[in-house]
């Protein structure tokens, strides 16, 4: 017994070591192809188990998920000579692991390189013929649906990679023309500030001489209209005087008089000089008044 044991571990590893040179498995997250002496035999192998030829075959596998590929910063030139710094990224996936093969060995880092090349070149003919407006904001969003179309359509013809989409993260100028432009761009702003103070300032003298001048309009007429009020205030006043004046005269002239005494005589300390007969006192005199 004891001496089949080893001979049994020995077939056991065999038979493993034999599975693992025949059975091989795709996961779901990739894509394989198959070489048999070198040569390719078998593409775009789907996920699963699939049999080989021990020694023979060689199982290449590609991740089939989609890939970020983070470019490094380039410089390029806008149509009026500027310099940009542009900070892109690319969202990638192979579709064709043949073309894939052939055209970078399976080697996902050489992809990459052949990627931002291309990206790069396409970057700097599209850059060259805008403006820096259209290129930071006027034609951005054209640019890069143009960029990506364009690309896809090579790279799926010459690597059977797909491009999903090409972004740019950021557009910067150089460092060493930074500030200056910075200094520009602020020296502009304040300039334009001063302009709108200015124009609010006239604005606003404009507004204050409109209203004062409205104000003296409005006085004058409202005074105007007061005079008016008050005159015929008055001419009412004095036509119901002379009304009750030609009712009865006399009574008319006792209380008119009435009202004299009372502001004459209003305080105790007030001295009035008047000849006793004169007419001033003719009611205190007399009942009747003469």
């Amino acid at each position: 017994m004891s001496n089949r044991l080893p001979v049994f571990i020995l077939v056991i590893a065999l038979l493993l070591l034999a599975s693992s040179s025949i059975f091989y498995r795709v996961m779901e997250v990739e894509t394989a192809i198959k070489l048999r002496f070198g040569q390719l035999v078998g593409e775009n192998i789907k996920p699963g188990l699939h049999v080989k030829i021990p020694f023979a075959d060689e199982i290449r596998k590609v991740d089939a998920r989609l890939l970020t590929l983070d470019a490094r910063p380039e410089s390029f030139y806008t149509l009026e000579k500027k310099r940009l710094e542009v900070d892109s990224f690319i969202k990638w996936r192979v579709v064709d692991v043949s073309k894939y093969y052939r055209a970078t060995n399976g080697d996902e880092e050489r992809a990459k390189i052949l990627l931002a090349n291309r990206v790069n070149n396409n970057l700097r003919d599209e850059i060259g013929v805008r403006t820096l407006h259209e290129v930071v904001a006027g034609e951005r969003d054209q640019m890069m649906a143009k960029l990506t179309k364009g690309l896809h359509e090579a790279t799926i013809v010459d690597f059977g990679i797909e491009i999903i989409d090409v972004r740019v993260k950021r557009i910067d100028f150089p460092q060493e023309v930074s500030s200056a432009v910075f200094n520009r761009m602020r020296a502009d702003r304040e300039k334009e500030a001063q302009q709108y103070r200015s124009e609010g300032l006239e604005l606003a003298e404009k507004i204050r001489a409109d209203a004062d001048r409205e104000k003296v309009v409005i006085e004058a007429d409202a005074y105007r209209q007061a005079e008016h009020t008050r005159g015929e205030g008055d001419a009412k006043a004095a036509a119901i005087y002379a009304d009750a004046y030609n009712k009865d005269k006399e009574f008319y002239a006792f209380s008119r008089r009435l009202k004299a005494y009372e502001a004459s005589f209003n305080s105790k300390g007030d001295v009035l000089l008047v000849d006793p007969d004169s007419d001033y006192f003719r009611y205190l005199n007399s009942v009747d008044g003469k």
